[in-house]
């Protein structure tokens, strides 16, 4: 699987997604412009010790990343979709992506062919924290997979 985090914000929700794609083995994406350094205390803090195992790729725009992945599924996760993410099936190498905790995925985005999918919740929310809904979603595709190749 992989994540993409498009513009993150926040170096405590990305370095709680650290440990979260260490021990998933999925490869985090992070798409430019980054809103911390990725030297930020808080960054490493939140990723522990998980920093030398994670596969990382950072790309400078999202057309970039996109270039690279031309036959995989992508999924945008976003409060704007109808569709929900676990009655989506998924398949071992697809994409999954999320926007920045403050603006979510730019409408360029959201305007083009992938699939989106979204969180069931109340509608007096703008959205689950970002690392969680990560969580939420990477956890039922390797559900989907019988959680293949763990413990």
């Amino acid at each position: 699987m992989h994540i993409v985090l498009v513009e993150p914000e926040i170096p405590q929700n990305t370095g709680n997604i650290v440990r979260t794609c260490v021990l998933t083995d999925t490869t985090l994406h992070l798409v430019k412009p980054i809103g911390f350094s990725l030297e930020d205390r808080y960054l490493k803090r939140a990723g522990l010790d998980y920093w030398d195992k994670l596969k990382i790729h950072i790309w400078n725009n999202y057309g970039e990343f996109l270039q690279y992945f031309p036959n995989n599924l992508i999924y945008l996760a976003t409060t704007k979709a109808t569709g929900n993410y676990a009655q989506t099936k998924y398949n071992a190498d697809d994409i999954i992506v999320f926007g920045s905790e403050s603006k979510g995925l730019s409408e360029n985005i959201l305007a083009s062919n992938a699939n989106k999918i979204r969180i069931p919740m109340l509608d007096f929310g703008r959205s689950l924290n970002l690392s969680n809904a990560v969580a939420i979603i990477l956890y039922e595709a390797l559900r989907q997979h019988n959680f293949s190749n763990f413990q």
